[in-house]
């Protein structure tokens, strides 16, 4: 053991912890996050706050949401799929804003990890920056943390935070949702960012064994995919901004479909005493989800309690308005409608 006189001075860069690299990262996205700013933005990626002048609003109500990626990260982190993850924290955030009729207007991450490169730390960005920009909503900020010891070598979290506007009156609630309201919903992508605990354990995938052996089992093509199991799982969460203010005038509750499925997420939106009766025929769920249940003889309820099933939002409207809703959204389908309920089964599946 080297004695107190020849050891080398400790340093935090020998503790895992590069000040010159964060700071040389910190210039390296600062132009991608500029790519997503709107004039409001009078501060972004550099002072200790982002700044954004809320501009153009009679009675404005903010919405905010934060949420992370889950353990989908892991699979990202083995295939090095750091981008598409970008978009995914983006998108899982926006979309729990949308649920009030709030446009997003700008958004935070925050990324920690102990042994990330500068490269997949960028990829990441601009994945984050490629969704903000899809969204309309301005990167002001975020914080890069280094984590030596409390993160394994290879793993990372991202984190996001989006805060979003609406005006007072067009405020969605939930409030004027009545019995025979129609249900329409937009598809989902895939598995979007939940139930990758259990689809991790079922391929054993992610679960700290030989990465090789898992990337392996990743890279598996299967023919009902017409992709490898992979690109299935890491097809990125869709966001629905566009869709959801093109017609958030007829709309009277949003539901995001995220952990919990459509049987926990759809009452979320629904006033006491209602429920949802929903056609299981009404649309056919992507392929992933058959393969799931297949190889994990998972049980159907559990099924629809752990993921989206093909169904990523759900909007409760006057059955005057679906006609119109459907001519704005062409991929929006009837799933069910609004009914009286009595229990705690607020959501029978037919």
């Amino acid at each position: 053991m080297p004695s107190e006189t020849t050891r080398p001075p400790l340093t935090y860069a020998a503790a895992g912890v590069d000040l010159d690299a964060r700071r040389r990262f910190i210039e390296r996205i600062r132009p991608i996050a500029r790519s997503t700013h709107r004039p409001e933005v009078l501060a972004g990626v550099g002072p200790f706050g982002g700044l954004f002048q809320l501009a153009g609003y009679r009675q404005p109500v903010l919405a905010s949401s934060t949420d992370s990626v889950g353990t989908k990260v892991k699979i990202a982190a083995l295939l090095g799929a750091y981008e598409s993850t970008g978009v995914d924290v983006v998108n899982q955030n926006v979309n729990d804003v949308l649920t009030t009729g709030a446009a997003p207007l700008f958004f935070l991450d925050y990324l920690a990890s102990s042994t990330m490169s500068a490269d997949e730390k960028e990829a990441l960005l601009r994945g984050i920056a490629s969704a903000c920009r899809e969204a309309g909503c301005a990167l002001i900020g975020g914080e890069t943390a280094d984590m030596p010891d409390l993160y394994a070598p290879g793993d990372f979290d991202i984190v996001g935070f989006v805060v979003g506007a609406v005006e007072r009156d067009e405020l969605i609630d939930g409030a004027s949702i009545r019995a025979g309201d129609a249900l329409v919903a937009l598809p989902s992508s895939g598995l979007h960012t939940n139930g990758f605990s259990l689809v991790r354990r079922l391929f054993d995938v992610g679960m700290g064994g030989d990465a090789s052996a898992e990337r392996g089992r990743l890279e598996r093509a299967y023919d009902e995919l017409g992709t490898t199991l992979g690109e299935a799982l890491l097809t990125p969460h869709r966001g629905y901004v566009r869709e959801v203010l093109s017609v958030r005038t007829r709309v009277k509750g949003v539901a995001h479909v995220t952990g919990g499925g459509l049987i926990d997420n759809v009452p979320r939106m629904l006033p006491d005493g209602l429920g949802a009766r929903i056609e299981r025929s009404a649309w056919e769920a992507p392929a992933i989800f058959a393969l799931i249940e297949r190889e994990g003889r998972i049980e159907e309820r559990e099924m629809w309690r752990t993921f989206n099933m093909g169904i990523g939002l759900v909007l409760a409207v006057d059955a005057s308005e679906v006609a119109a809703v459907r001519s704005s959204l062409p991929d929006a389908l009837v799933i069910g409608e609004v009914v009286s309920v009595e229990g705690e089964q607020r959501v029978r599946l037919q």
